[in-house]
């Protein structure tokens, strides 16, 4: 899938079908859970224990030392270690969603990596060695990979901003891809002509058909709205999505707002989805800082969904709902206290591998 090949025929898989193997970056920079980074990588252990069960897992390390204490830490954790796959590239941070590869699949079933500009949200100034990812990805497995621009411009795009039924829908905010603030993709034109422009390259490189706008994120995401933190496909027709009835809390009226859009979107065929309310924790805080604490951050994998717990009376509720949801899955709860000081949980830190 060269940059002058045919990319049109390639589509983003949903979550839930089939992996080949799920994607992390090991934990190194303590500056992203300052005075917390300690039990961070017991937290990973934690999670690549589940992963290894049912898929492969690939673990991006930054040197053979942090190979080794990786590796030791997760054989003291009961990790599958046949199923664990290390590889030395250095990273910034360990965000996977956003700085990860996004895999598409063609009807014959071959992969092609889309390898969008990273450039850590326009905020942060080290992000080169995120965004070499991809190309180190597409390299390893000799895959075929697009690099989607307009013109000149080399589209940004992080995979949490984004969230797909695998049948050519797609949820985003207006807040992340639109906004003055987000400075994701400057110079596209106004607010119209940059939905325009973005609508057509996730027709073209993710085989999107139609582009489902919400409003705004969550509060405490630093991301400026990513999707994954409030709303979520968990089947072709059915989407899950955070509400907080209480009217004092700064979530109410935005994710209320994103319900009633919800209610009024339409499928592919005309048809309402089926809409599926998810409690949000009470807020976590630290230090003073509101944190992006959700339960709509779960990642989906083979037989299993990890969901992050907050030790909140509603923690039971959420895994109830999602277990409704999947029927067919083991459905994991992943203490996540610790986790979000880092300002994301499970699906920020992950990226699927289609099988």
């Amino acid at each position: 899938m060269s940059q002058t090949s045919n990319h049109q025929l390639y589509r983003m898989p949903a979550e839930w079908a089939p992996h080949a193997a799920t994607w992390i970056a090991w934990p190194h920079n303590s500056d992203d859970w300052p005075g917390k980074f300690q039990p961070i990588a017991w937290v990973y252990a934690e999670i690549v224990r589940h992963l290894s069960r049912v898929e492969d897992v690939h673990i991006l390390v930054n040197n053979a030392e942090a190979e080794r204490r990786a590796n030791n830490l997760l054989r003291r954790a009961g990790a599958n270690l046949a199923r664990l796959h290390f590889h030395l590239w250095p990273t910034d941070r360990v965000w996977l969603r956003d700085s990860g590869p996004i895999f598409v699949k063609n009807p014959e079933g071959q992969l092609a990596i889309t390898n969008w500009h990273f450039n850590a949200w326009a905020k942060y100034n080290n992000w080169h060695n995120d965004d070499q990812i991809p190309d180190h990805v597409a390299s390893l497995y000799d895959m075929p990979q697009s690099k989607p621009h307009i013109g000149q411009h080399r589209l940004v795009l992080e995979g949490g901003s984004i969230d797909t039924n695998g049948a050519g829908l797609l949820l985003t905010t207006e807040e992340c891809l639109l906004s003055e603030i987000q400075q994701r993709n400057p110079g596209l034109g106004n607010e119209a002509e940059t939905r325009r422009l973005l609508e057509q390259a996730f027709h073209d490189y993710l085989g999107i058909e139609k582009v489902l706008w919400l409003h705004k994120g969550c509060a405490g995401d630093d991301t400026h709205g990513h999707v994954d933190d409030i709303t979520r496909f968990v089947s072709e027709n059915k989407i899950l999505t955070t509400v907080e009835p209480n009217i004092h809390d700064e979530n109410h009226l935005p994710l209320a707002e994103n319900l009633d859009r919800l209610r009024s979107f339409r499928n592919l065929a005309g048809e309402p989805f089926q809409i599926v309310e998810l409690p949000m924790p009470a807020p976590v805080v630290f230090e003073g800082q509101r944190l992006p604490a959700s339960y709509a951050n779960f990642y989906i994998a083979n037989g299993l969904v990890l969901v992050p717990t907050f030790n909140d009376p509603n923690d039971r509720h959420a895994l109830n709902i999602i277990a409704a949801c999947f029927p067919d899955r083991q459905i994991v709860g992943i203490h996540a206290v610790d986790l979000v000081w880092g300002l994301g949980t499970l699906h920020c830190l992950s990226q699927q591998e289609p099988a």
